[in-house]
């Protein structure tokens, strides 16, 4: 669909809800064909106003913390599912309100709050996350299973006597990574975890699953999980976040100033540092709508933002006619760890969030002020 960019305030978000239902769509089928549940990370998305439509797909959402279960229960119903490295004691009450599943990182941690689970009136399904000590992962920043990582149980460590109440397994290897990384890892999973699965009700595969990506091999991932599934007799959950949100959303900025020391460095109102920290983090280059790499348009800027951030750079790119204060940039698959991550270092204010179809055009869902920046402060 074509999209009128410039009618737009700036910066803002905009979500594109076809393209997001078409990601649905996909999941749903992997569901169908599988014959397992997935669930929306909200880690990486948590766009609450889209939460109606997700849920017409997908069985529930996993949390990382109290707030997000809360979340996930008022705004999606459906299974709410949440994993921490370690719990408060002054919020786990809050935690069983909200979920349905609670996995646990450690015995240790299972120790402490087990009693709780075992009192409370509702039924909690409880398992533990494990390490298999495997992972393809590139980036050591977003490994869960390098050396010395605090994340899941290792073999070693296991206590098989310490498994009344629990009732399944959780692993989370993958980073943006296609099925033969998870067809890969599940040898290393059953090598040491086993034995243990087949007293389990349930295995979480945990994220990381590019599922949605173009060329991803969904048969491949279709078998890992049937095979799971018969060989153990458990119920497979996957709780992709990227997956739901993947190419289906924009980060919309405008040209502030064009300054030159040796390069043209182009000042927009988007600052990688508060609205897409993964650039800075990850790194990485995110695509622009009608730029390319250095070299490949005629001409060359390198983008930056407006924080006092010496690195608040976003990367080169070649455009086809200069730039100029008031022209717009718009950059893709800024829908999933964007809204989640982003922040209000030096007082830069918060995009707007924008939905979008190609029946109704656009919608603001929300703007953002002075208020919300301090708010946050004291």
């Amino acid at each position: 669909m074509s999209l009128d960019f410039s009618i737009l305030p700036t910066p803002c978000y905009v979500v594109d809800e076809d393209l997001l239902t078409r990601n649905l769509k996909i999941l749903d089928s992997v569901q169908r064909r599988a014959g397992c549940k997935i669930l929306l990370a909200q880690k990486a998305f948590s766009m609450f106003s889209v939460y109606p439509l997700i849920r017409q797909y997908l069985c529930g959402a996993a949390s990382s913390s109290l707030f997000e279960a809360r979340l996930a229960r008022e705004k999606m119903g459906g299974e709410v599912h949440i994993y921490a490295p370690a719990y408060r004691d002054d919020e786990f009450a809050g935690i069983m309100k909200y979920s349905d599943h609670i996995v646990f990182n450690s015995f240790s941690q299972w120790d402490r709050f087990k009693g709780q689970v075992r009192a409370y009136p509702e039924k909690i399904s409880c398992g533990i996350r494990v390490n298999p000590e495997y992972s393809e992962i590139g980036t050591e920043l977003y490994n869960p299973c390098a050396p010395g990582s605090r994340l899941g149980v290792t073999r070693e460590n296991f206590r098989p006597d310490d498994l009344e109440g629990i009732e399944g397994l959780h692993f989370h290897t993958l980073c943006e990574q296609n099925s033969d990384a998870l067809e890969h890892t599940l040898p290393h999973v059953e090598e040491k975890f086993g034995p243990f699965l087949k007293r389990m009700k349930w295995v979480n595969f945990g994220g990381g699953h590019h599922i949605t990506r173009p060329g991803y091999d969904l048969d491949t991932l279709v078998r890992c999980v049937r095979s799971v599934r018969e060989k153990y007799g458990v119920e497979v959950y996957l709780e992709p976040g990227e997956a739901v949100a993947l190419n289906a959303g924009y980060l919309v900025s405008t040209v502030l100033d064009v300054v030159e020391n040796g390069v043209k460095v182009a000042v927009l109102d988007t600052s990688a540092a508060c609205h897409m920290p993964d650039v800075l983090e990850m790194p990485y280059r995110p695509e622009i709508v009608g730029a390319g790499k250095p070299g490949e348009n005629l001409c060359l800027y390198r983008l930056a933002g407006p924080t006092c951030l010496a690195g608040d750079v976003i990367g080169d790119y070649s455009f086809p006619r200069p730039l100029s204060p008031g022209d717009r940039v718009v950059f893709r698959d800024m829908a999933h760890y964007t809204m989640v991550k982003n922040n209000t270092f030096n007082g830069v204010g918060l995009p707007a969030i924008i939905l979008c179809r190609e029946a109704e055009g656009f919608r603001v869902v929300r703007r953002f002020g002075y208020r919300d920046f301090a708010a946050r402060l004291s």
